[in-house]
């Protein structure tokens, strides 16, 4: 196993496309208004069989935005996950808040996530709230849901009653008006889990370990988090997580 990051933009390997098709079809009946990907590859690959599967928007354009890529691991790209272990011992850090040379810092990932999540948020609310205004189905106001599935991965509302109800693709997906689809890439999503629930005080569900809440995301892994913003404040969204890393579609 080596470290792409972003310097190797390689495509999906046979197994990597197949995990994808996993992925799709366990998606297929889940609705996405939008779709967003890093510019990279393979999860552009990944974003595009999810859609393709899918039995509500098999047209919708995927966006690819730069600031979903991941994490830059410097001189540590295109080389075994062991060397960059050693890396890290060498220098006496923990591999996960070791920075190689000509690498990102988590806290540079994390600012990407925070610009990505702020961003999302805004341009979400905005072009519902323009539906609403032109008569068109879109977001209730002045509290607008909002579902976003990231890793690839979802999220909407308070709705911590719910945690140990879900069981399936749906689970937290029902009746929202907007979800939004996210695809980018491990490293990169364990900075988001990190930063909904460090910085924006993300519920969790009572059966959820904290150990697997920051664990390594597997590829398609699935996380879901329902947010609700209230755009008439400013405030900063209020986040519940429906699941992290989950891997049924393997």
């Amino acid at each position: 196993m080596v470290h792409l990051g972003q310097g190797v933009d390689a495509p999906l390997s046979e197994n990597g496309l197949r995990q994808a098709e996993a992925a799709g079809v366990y998606l297929r009946d889940v609705h996405f208004t939008n779709v967003f990907s890093s510019d990279l590859q393979r999860a552009k690959q990944t974003a595009s069989v999810i859609v393709a599967h899918n039995n509500h928007c098999p047209g919708i354009k995927v966006v690819c935005d730069p600031k979903l890529r991941e994490r830059s691991f410097g001189i540590a790209e295109g080389k075994p996950v062991k060397d960059m272990k050693n890396m890290a011992k060498a220098a006496g850090q923990q591999c996960p808040r070791f920075t190689p040379p000509g690498g990102e810092t988590e806290e540079q990932v994390q600012s990407r996530v925070k610009d990505f999540m702020d961003s999302l948020c805004q341009q979400i609310v905005a072009q519902h709230a323009s539906q609403c205004s032109q008569g068109k189905e879109g977001l209730e106001t002045p509290h607008n849901s909002l579902g976003d599935t990231c890793g690839s991965s979802s999220s909407a509302t308070n709705c911590s009653e719910l945690h140990e109800a879900f069981a399936d693709a749906v689970d937290g997906a029902v009746d929202l008006q907007v979800h939004v689809l996210v695809v980018s890439h491990g490293t990169y999503m364990r900075n988001v889990v990190k930063y909904l629930v460090e910085e924006l005080q993300c519920t969790l569900p009572q059966s959820l370990k904290m150990s697997h809440v920051f664990s390594a995301c597997p590829n398609t892994g699935m996380c879901r988090f329902r947010i609700a913003v209230d755009h008439s404040t400013g405030l900063s969204p209020c986040v519940d997580c429906i699941f992290i890393n989950r891997n049924d579609h393997f």
